[in-house]
């Protein structure tokens, strides 16, 4: 059984002076309702995610995903915070954070109360015309939507990227719309598989990375170099890496510290005895 208690004090006095680059995955946010990809939540995942490509290459992909993407927005739209987020967002409102670097595309560091995140892959609560590159909001497609589609429901299991399984008859029918603009394909405005997450951002991160004074790992397997990559350049660079999460990950051979435990839970133990004690000078 893992000694939470020691754990937590192992991981306050990696992370005390401060300078702190939070990593945050999928498995921070299945407390809230949002299953990960790889951890006990995703193990379930019912369909295969949308490609860029197939994306762009077919209207009846497209279809799909809208309609599939307007039944899970339902769900991921009234997603809340959990404790792991508000603890996050105290660590940085009481200045022991140099960064947030999220691979989530649920907003929930920001409605937890938490200001310098970096959306690595994007946000579904905004949308992208690819033709013009308007952002609209969420809210606006879905009301659009709604509209187009009078009387069609469907419900269907709820996958990590924030869509839903639905049969081919619930997704027969369903109307796509538009951008009201120029009448451009929209699409969510985060990075789907087969995309690259643009330069600068990525530029940004790795800066982020060199100006850290340790790293930390939340709820992410590292499995896919996107967020890998910033734990490979910390090692290099000889920050120290701590990584909290629910079963191994491909950061484990540099990580300074691995705690395998709830995220929600260690974390509040984390930001409760980091912030009861005076940061470094």
């Amino acid at each position: 059984m893992t000694d939470m208690r020691g754990s937590v004090e192992s991981l306050a006095w990696l992370l005390a002076q401060g300078g702190v680059l939070v990593l945050s995955g999928a498995g921070l946010s299945t407390e809230s309702g949002i299953p990960d990809y790889r951890g006990p939540t995703g193990r379930a995942r019912r369909a295969e995610p949308m490609t860029y490509q197939r994306f762009v290459g077919s209207a009846e992909a497209r279809r799909r995903y809208w309609a599939r993407s307007h039944v899970g927005w339902r769900q991921i739209g009234r997603a809340a915070p959990n404790a792991g987020h508000r603890a996050v967002a105290e660590l940085e409102r009481c200045g022991l954070l140099g960064g947030i670097v999220t691979q989530n595309v649920d907003g929930l560091h920001q409605a937890a109360g938490a200001r310098g995140v970096i959306e690595l892959h994007g946000a579904l609560d905004r949308v992208v015309c690819l033709s013009c590159r308007e952002r609209t909001s969420r809210h606006e497609l879905e009301h659009r939507l709604r509209s187009a589609n009078p009387g069609w429901e469907a419900t269907g299991h709820l996958n990590p990227d924030g869509d839903a399984v639905l049969t081919d008859d619930q997704v027969a029918g369903f109307r796509v719309v538009d951008c009201t603009g120029c009448g451009g394909l929209l699409k969510p405005d985060v990075v789907f598989f087969g995309e690259n997450v643009p330069r600068p951002r990525v530029e940004e991160c790795f800066a982020l990375v060199a100006a850290a004074r340790a790293v930390l790992v939340l709820g992410s397997s590292l499995a896919i170099r996107s967020g890998l990559r910033f734990v490979t350049r910390a090692a290099a660079l000889g920050i120290p890496i701590a990584i909290v999460n629910q079963g191994p990950t491909g950061g484990d051979a540099d990580a300074t510290l691995t705690l395998d435990a709830p995220l929600g839970e260690t974390l509040s133990a984390l930001a409760g005895r980091l912030t009861a004690v005076p940061t470094a000078e």
